[in-house]
């Protein structure tokens, strides 16, 4: 490792449905930070939730992951005192599998929910984004929904349903989200991202439909009215400071921004700057921040709103770690607001690094 460089780890994958994107965004961040200014090292998780040291996100896209038996697995040491990584089967890692931070990109369950920021944590290292409180209220759709609502912030009306709920009482479940939604509604898995498992229902059918798929991917089912009107989103960056771009409008070529639109860049479009009024703008900068505070994010956060033709505005959800592929919506919406990709990687390293400083300033006991 050149002592003049900060050591990155890069960790990519994992085991959500949201593996294919991680492995886009992954491949973007590696061909764009800075060489000059860090050692990087990349760490590739797959589907089964095992850990290869050295895989590239590109090679992965192309040839997938190694067999057990021909890639380097590597597992964390969960020593505070000298957190490293080492491989299973003893052979060395460079640096001995030291490293200066985790740069986690690892959308949706096992990585984005506060599980791996656990690991993280209880290691003692610094890492980009949110903590554990952070992400796990920013993955779950209802409960970060009850923050919300407790800091005033505006949203559209919805239900919150269990699966055994639903398969214990459907004909319940479907009267009741019809008298307090109505249709068309959207149907989603409460801790999913990415619009995996999500529908839009028009009608009784429909909303069954959408039931029984939400609820193969979660045990928590949340059911949103729909609101007419642009689809915004803005990102923010920061710790305690943080700071908002310019909003972005998404233009779906569906019925909604599905995850193909996300990741494909086939028939949706995005509008940077979105059209909209100077005051509509600043209210939805100051409402993405005080939604970031709202669930204690940290680093990067991209906050999503709809505006409808009377310039009404409706919270919908927070992202703590969002899609970073080159097409996304979190890094294009600060390139138009003034910080290019590489930059941005670097504020986040920083801030990263910064918030694990303010954390060793905190006594946890009395001795």
């Amino acid at each position: 490792m050149d002592d003049h460089k900060q050591n990155v780890v890069l960790l990519f994958g994992g085991r959500s449905g949201e593996h294919e994107v991680s492995l886009n965004s992954a491949q973007s961040i590696y061909k764009a930070i800075d060489r000059n200014r860090y050692s990087v090292e990349t760490i590739g998780i797959n589907k089964q939730g095992q850990w290869f040291w050295g895989v590239l996100p590109e090679e992965i896209i192309k040839n997938g992951f190694p067999e057990i038996n021909e890639g380097i697995q590597v597992t964390l040491v969960i020593d505070p005192t000298n957190p490293h990584f080492m491989t299973i089967d003893g052979r060395p890692l460079p640096n001995q599998g030291k490293f200066d931070l985790i740069f986690p990109v690892l959308h949706g369950p096992y990585g984005e929910d506060g599980t791996l920021q656990g690991l993280l944590e209880m290691a003692n290292v610094p890492y980009v984004g949110s903590g554990v409180l952070g992400s796990s209220l920013g993955m779950d759709k209802d409960r970060m929904k009850a923050v919300f609502l407790e800091k005033n912030l505006p949203l559209a009306r919805y239900v919150t349903l269990l699966r055994s709920e639903f398969l214990d009482g459907p004909e319940l479940c479907l009267n009741k989200i019809e008298e307090k939604i109505g249709y068309p509604c959207f149907v989603k898995p409460a801790n999913l991202g990415s619009s995996v498992g999500i529908s839009k229902a028009h009608h009784r059918e429909e909303l069954m439909d959408a039931l029984k798929t939400a609820a193969i991917f979660d045990r928590k089912i949340v059911v949103e009215e729909t609101i007419i009107g642009q689809e915004i989103e803005v990102s923010v960056l920061g710790n305690d400071a943080p700071i908002a771009s310019l909003p972005g409008e998404v233009l779906p070529a569906h019925e909604f921004y599905t995850y193909e639109a996300k990741y494909s860049n086939i028939g949706s479009s995005l509008l940077i700057p979105a059209n909209l009024e100077d005051l509509v703008i600043k209210s939805l900068q100051s409402m993405a921040i005080e939604a970031f505070r709202a669930v204690e994010a940290n680093g990067l956060g991209r906050v999503d709103f709809f505006v409808t033709p009377q310039n009404e505005i409706f919270l919908n959800e927070i992202n703590t770690l969002p899609g970073f592929t080159e097409i996304s919506m979190y890094p294009k919406l600060w390139e138009a607001t003034g910080i290019p990709y590489s930059e941005l990687i670097d504020r986040l390293i920083a801030l990263g690094l910064e918030r694990f400083q303010d954390r060793q300033n905190c006594k946890i006991s009395r001795t």
